[in-house]
């Protein structure tokens, strides 16, 4: 047995002796979007610095727990803070919890996160389905070695954001009359956000939003057949006329501004699956 599912099979085993329920649903929530977990009938906490192996979040905005419970009817496990290679984490670990989710029992990952807009009519707060990525502007997970327990070499990757999953959830915004947005996510590794000439080249290669986190998450997910649903709250604007700056606590209360929304839409989906 290789290091990397030594690793992961002696944090699921830990996970496993506290809580005996198999979740059926991942949630990775990403900056300022830890209230989520309020929704969730929590049966079991697991602060990550107690779990073998697990990383410990290090971002503000971020608690750094596993949550264990039930939510919409349906046993799931969710990350109240994930962890970014901008923090100094080998990709390794960053998708770490990705792979022990699945190793759980988990059928279908939900991912959120905060973005920078790009996308013209792009406001401050707007939720974006992310329906594809790019991911060359980061460092991909599965160079090295590949683990067959986890999936093929070469994954395809025509589809990573499951087109089932999107149907729902536009299904649930049409009757919550919610106004969402869709579009390509790229993934960067930060943690400086982007300058606007940055900007400006990361829309021309066809982003709508930035972010630092997902999409190694996602790449992790699909090399192991995991269906992904993500979703981006426009946090700030990359293309905007004003003089202004970002500053990490104005993104943090935009997430906080648009999370009802966001809960909403991840708890009936969830009662869907």
């Amino acid at each position: 047995m290789s290091t990397v599912l030594q690793k992961i099979e002696a944090a699921v085993s830990y996970i496993k002796n506290l809580y005996k329920a198999t979740p059926i649903v991942g949630i990775v929530l990403g900056s300022g979007l830890g209230s989520f977990t309020s929704e969730i009938n929590i049966e079991q906490e697991i602060p990550y610095s107690e779990i073998p192996n697990f990383p410990v979040s290090t971002v503000e905005g971020h608690s750094g727990k596993l949550i264990l419970g039930e939510l919409g009817g349906k046993k799931v496990v969710a990350m109240a803070g994930r962890f970014h290679y901008y923090e100094g984490y080998s990709v390794e670990e960053v998708v770490f919890p990705i792979r022990v989710m699945k190793y759980l029992g988990i059928q279908t990952l939900l991912i959120s996160n905060a973005a920078g807009g790009m996308q013209k009519g792009f406001k401050v707060g707007d939720l974006m389905i992310i329906t594809d990525h790019i991911s060359q502007l980061t460092i991909n997970p599965l160079i090295g070695k590949n683990e067959a327990a986890f999936g093929a070499r070469f994954p395809d990757m025509s589809e990573p954001y499951k087109k089932y999953l999107i149907a729902k959830v536009k299904n649930i915004a049409v009757e919550a009359a919610f106004e969402l947005k869709q579009g390509v996510y790229i993934g960067v590794t930060g943690p400086t956000f982007e300058t606007r000439a940055e900007y400006k080249m990361l829309a021309t290669l066809g982003g709508d939003a930035v972010g630092m986190s997902t999409v190694q998450e996602v790449i992790a997910a699909v090399h192991m057949g995991l269906p992904v649903f993500a979703m981006s709250v426009i946090t700030d604007l990359g293309i905007r006329d004003e003089e202004n700056t970002i500053t990490h606590e104005e993104v943090l209360q935009a997430a906080k501004d648009a999370e009802p929304k966001l809960t909403h839409i991840f708890k009936e989906l969830v009662a869907q699956l």
